[in-house]
């Protein structure tokens, strides 16, 4: 029996068929030690991560239902926006509304008139429902001597009239008009028309529709706001994700040009393919965290974007913004920005209790700037906690925001990864986690390997304080990243198994962890077989003296003297030059792959690597069924700080950098499961190929102890009969209210015809005691709150 962190497992020697194959069926035991001190669970344990991709915001929870709404979004043409009848539009800059919306949009008429028309994000259409009213808002001007109202229309695609009003005199000068439009019939597919009915020009600008009724009336989309709300989230992490940093420090997001007046925000171009309204801004999200009674989490721009970075000499700009950032939210609304945010309607100060500098940004350059950010709010706002990219910096760290994408394997295998961390750093923040290959869409085995992981910082969060998937939102016609927590559509949504996970464990989460004995059986992988890749991620570098070997035998060894010889490439720039392999391409995710699955799973790579430049080290592919699947040794990642085996599942991590022009020895043997890794003959990292237990649990006690929760997930094909003895308390009673996540198949999914086709189902249990039976079925999650008695 190992006992880890009050965590105690024992393992029998059954094996188990792990995911998509079968099982005999067998029984477990699983013993909570009520009685045993356990660690105090952290408050803000689950959180949301809210980024703007996949139209997440603007076009998603953001209420707003017109998609370019300033005619900002493409300078060069227009996008979105039609014209109706025989008028003539165009783009005009000549008299702008304001300094920051320059661009408005301009009609040429005849004695016909003619209109504009827009049908909503992406073109589907404006969902439309009878009844509810709509708030138009919008500035409009015309030529001298145009005698004509602006009928603003809500139509069916057929021309069907919804709901209709009117401006009546339009000048010469830009006006805000500000119009209610009722709708008469439902229509998930409508426009809105605005229409003249003579000869002249007409300028629109700032064209803004939402419905009259949002989530606390505070402009967010109900359903997904609700959405939301039924994660119980302890706190909301905001703006980004990459979308903080932008391609170029240009496009970063700086929060001084989201607040105040929508109609003279910026905006930015989002890295994820589309520009922003800026409409839901710093106000909007403090507004937001507070309405749900979580904390605030703000991710600051630290001086560096996925292409450059600001000199440390005009670094004072962007450290001055983080501390007006607190004053606007914490400060007295006698204060500069204080005032400001009292102006905007919150006179009270927001609850700001957390910063985070940067984002998955890494290495000296991130090492310099976040002295200067922690140095400077420290000394004023000592009382701030401010979050760190990195494990390791000048600086003594409060939390340490990590981040992992991978498969159901990856998340299975670590969910005893915190167990042995050093409790005497940093606190650790999951800031993004979600498994993202093998998941279909968002399918059922994506959620259970998610929630084995998550038991485990549960049952680690004495030290693990926070976590949040990522990402939360998708419109899958704006897709950029899968899977997600919650689909959309103009009209509707609903959550992915994930999304369930997420909020079944939030819902139901006690205040001291018990700790756990859990007897069960194993569970066996299948073995992986397939070639390797050579790669790198933002780094250029050479390779040379590639050789394959297995059981005496070579499967390959490489000559570059007349070309790149078999070799597929996937991104970057690959050339055959002086008898080695060079990569001089600077994109994150470059990959040279050899080999297939007749190499089979078992044999030892050896080859010499050099960086030439580039801000991390190299990416050594192995058993891939595909040439650029994420299952590889990882040198110099995470900003040139750590070296890991990614997609193999377990603990790897260590600290380590590639230096550049050091010509690097790596051997990599792989032996029925056991990865060896060694660099300049030096093992580096060492995983055994042991197979991982079918259950995974975690147990807490209310402060009351009136109330016992277990959480079991069983990610095996069969169901598991277990025997459940509880010490520490004199009796349980034999009712229990029960919930559990399960479905026919691993790789089920919801949709928006079948939203609810995998969703926890209440259940109820009559024979619950200090010691009774119960079935955990097979593919699922099954929470319990059990009644302490006396």
């Amino acid at each position: 029996m190992k006992k880890i962190n009050g965590l105690n497992i024992l393992i029998s020697s059954a094996l188990l068929i792990m995911v998509s194959c079968t099982m005999a069926a067998d029984s477990a035991k699983i013993t909570i030690n009520v009685n045993e001190a356990g660690a105090k669970i952290s408050p803000s344990l689950y959180g949301i991560f809210f980024e703007e991709i996949n139209r997440a915001g603007d076009g998603g929870i953001y209420a707003e239902m017109l998609e370019n709404r300033s005619f900002e979004d493409d300078k060069s043409k227009i996008t979105v926006w039609q014209s109706t009848g025989t008028g003539k539009i165009s783009l005009d800059r000549e008299k702008p509304i304001n300094p920051r919306n320059q661009t408005s949009l301009r009609i040429d008429t005849d004695e016909n008139g003619g209109g504009i028309v827009n049908s909503g994000f992406t073109g589907v259409g404006l969902a439309i429902e009878k009844s509810k009213k709509y708030n138009l808002s919008l500035y409009v001007r015309a030529n001298e001597g145009f005698n004509s109202p602006v009928f603003a229309k809500l139509e069916t695609r057929s021309g069907k009239v919804l709901g209709q009003a009117k401006i009546g005199k339009i000048t010469t000068e830009w006006k805000k008009h500000k119009l209610t439009l009722k709708a008469k019939a439902s229509d998930l597919t409508a426009r809105l028309v605005l229409q003249v009915h003579s000869k002249g020009s007409v300028w629109f600008d700032m064209v803004s529709l939402f419905p009259n009724e949002t989530w606390k009336s505070h402009g967010m989309r109900t359903d997904l706001a609700k959405m939301i709300e039924n994660m119980n989230p302890s706190f909301v992490r905001f703006p980004g994700g990459c979308f903080v940093e932008g391609n170029r420090i240009e496009n970063a997001v700086r929060w001084k040009q989201t607040i105040g007046d929508p109609d003279q925000r910026k905006g930015n171009w989002c890295i994820w393919g589309y520009q922003t309204t800026g409409g839901f801004g710093l106000h909007e999200f403090l507004q937001w965290a507070e309405d749900l009674d979580a904390e605030a989490m703000y991710v600051i721009n630290c001086g560096m974007a996925h292409e450059d970075q600001v000199p440390m000499a005009q670094m004072d700009e962007y450290v001055q913004d983080a501390l007006d950032l607190i004053e606007y939210a914490k400060g007295p609304a006698t204060s500069k920005w204080g005032a400001k945010r009292a102006k905007a309607g919150h006179p009270k100060p927001f609850n700001l209790k957390y910063l985070e500098i940067g984002n998955e940004n890494g290495g000296p350059l991130y090492n310099e700037r976040y002295s200067l950010f922690h140095d400077a709010i420290k000394t004023r706002y000592p009382e701030m906690e401010l979050i760190s990219c990195v494990p390791k910096t000048d600086r003594e760290l409060e939390i340490v925001d990590e981040h992992y994408y991978s498969d159901p394997k990856f998340f299975i295998r670590r969910s005893h990864m915190y167990d042995d961390y050093d409790r005497s750093g940093a606190k650790i923040y999951v800031g993004e986690y979600a498994v993202t290959r093998g998941c279909g869409t968002g399918n059922l085995i994506a959620a259970l390997a998610e929630a084995a992981f998550m038991t485990g910082i549960e049952a680690n969060s004495d030290h693990v304080i926070m976590s949040s998937y990522a990402p939360l939102f998708v419109n899958p016609s704006m897709k950029r990243w899968n899977p997600n927590a919650i689909v959309f559509d103009q009209g509707r949504c609903y959550g992915t198994p994930s999304y369930h996970v997420q909020a079944m464990f939030a819902q139901h989460l006690g205040d001291v962890i018990c700790p756990v004995e859990i007897d069960a059986p194993l569970m066996e992988e299948a073995s992986l077989k397939g070639g390797i890749s050579l790669g790198t991620w933002s780094t250029q570098a050479e390779f040379k003296d590639i050789k394959v070997t297995t059981a005496g035998k070579t499967l390959f060894e490489s000559d570059f003297s007349k070309g790149t010889g078999d070799f597929r490439f996937h991104g970057g720039d690959w050339k055959a030059v002086d008898g080695l392999l060079r990569q001089s391409g600077t994109d994150e995710g470059n990959f040279a792959a050899i080999g297939d699955a007749s190499w089979g799973g078992n044999y030892t790579i050896s080859l010499k690597a050099r960086k030439i430049g580039g801000n991390e080290g190299f990416l050594i592919g192995f058993q891939l069924a595909k040439d650029i699947d994420r299952h590889w040794l990882n040198l110099g990642g995470w900003g040139n700080t750590h070296h890991d085996l990614e997609g193999v599942g377990g603990n790897n991590r260590v600290v380590g950098k590639i230096e550049t022009k050091h010509w690097y020895d790596i051997r990599i043997e792989l032996n029925d499961g056991q990865i060896d890794c060694y660099l300049d003959g030096e093992k580096i990292i060492s995983q055994n190929g042991q197979p991982v237990m079918s259950l995974f649990a975690v147990a807490s006690k209310t402060d009351t102890r009136k109330e016992l929760i277990l959480k079991v997930v069983n990610p095996s094909e069969m169901p598991i009969t277990t025997d459940i003895k509880i010490n520490g308390v004199d009796k349980i009673k034999p009712k229990a209210n029960g919930w559990i996540l399960t479905s026919a198949s691993m790789t089920d999914e919801n949709s928006f015809e079948r939203p609810e086709n995998v969703a926890p189902k209440e259940i109820n249990i009559t024979n619950a005691s200090t010691g009774f039976v119960h079935t955990f079925p097979a593919r699922s999650l099954t929470i319990l709150r059990l009644r302490v008695k006396g």
